[in-house]
């Protein structure tokens, strides 16, 4: 022990306001750049998935354009077999084409019938919602 005089060390302080204040802005900023890292790797991840998709959808598109392509000039040799003439056999081919496209357009169509985001158009503007089956528009 020291002289009858001493005191003793000088008390611990704790953490000044200050220091706290720092460490937590400088822990924040770390926490908000790992979620940020997190998220451009997620989404570079999804963008990755997102292109293979698309590349395995361009291939299969390929595929069936090829397939469909086989089964008309099957269609035409055997027109051709039994008979009918050239002109006749690509003729039939050709409607059968130009059926199918006018098929595709008018399904197409139909799924127009509404524009894309007009639910967040019409909640934007505060109009009142369609009612759900209602053709004539009231």
């Amino acid at each position: 022990m020291g002289s009858p005089g001493e005191l003793g060390p000088a008390p611990t302080r704790g953490p000044r306001l200050g220091d706290l204040t720092g460490s937590l802005l400088r822990q924040g900023r770390a926490l908000a750049a790992d979620y940020a890292l997190l998220a451009v790797l997620d989404a570079r991840s999804a963008a990755m998935r997102f292109a293979w998709l698309v590349s395995g959808g361009l291939v299969a598109a390929v595929l069936v354009a090829t397939a469909w392509l086989a089964i008309v000039a099957a269609g035409v040799v055997w027109l051709l077999g039994s008979g009918a003439s050239w002109v006749a056999a690509l003729g039939l081919a050709a409607a059968l084409n130009l059926g199918g496209a006018a098929a595709v357009y008018f399904w197409m169509r139909s799924l127009m019938t509404e524009l894309p985001f007009s639910a967040t158009l019409r909640q934007l503007r505060g109009d009142a919602p369609t009612p759900v089956g209602n053709d004539d528009g009231s």
